[in-house]
C-alpha cells in the first residue's frame, strides 16, 4: 500500500523537538557505538524512524486511549454515580 505523504496524518515535529531528537540520536550513537554520527545522517534516522514507527505508534497511543475511554463509558455508572439518599 502506498503511502500518501501529503496525507492528513503526517507527523510533524516542531523545530524545537526535532533538535532535541536529533541530538539524542548523535548521543546514543556515539554512546552505543563509538564512533562520531554526522547531522546529515541523525536527519536521515530520524526522518526514518518518525516515517515507519510514527504511525504505528501514535495508532497504538489512539486504541489504547479508545480503549480506556470505552472501558470507562461501559461503566459510567459505576465510576461517576453518586448514590441519592433515601427519603
Amino acid at each position: 500500500m502506498a503511502r500518501d505523504p501529503d496525507g492528513p496524518m503526517r507527523i510533524r515535529l516542531d523545530p524545537e523537538r526535532r533538535s532535541m531528537l536529533l541530538d539524542a540520536i548523535v548521543r546514543f550513537h556515539r554512546d552505543e557505538f563509538d564512533e562520531p554520527l554526522s547531522e546529515f545522517r541523525a536527519e536521515a534516522l530520524l526522518d526514518f524512524f518518525v516515517r515507519e514507527l510514527g504511525p504505528p505508534v501514535y495508532n497504538q497511543g489512539v486504541r489504547d486511549a479508545a480503549g480506556y475511554v470505552q472501558a470507562k463509558l461501559a461503566d459510567i455508572e459505576g465510576e461517576v454515580f453518586e448514590v441519592e439518599p433515601r427519603p
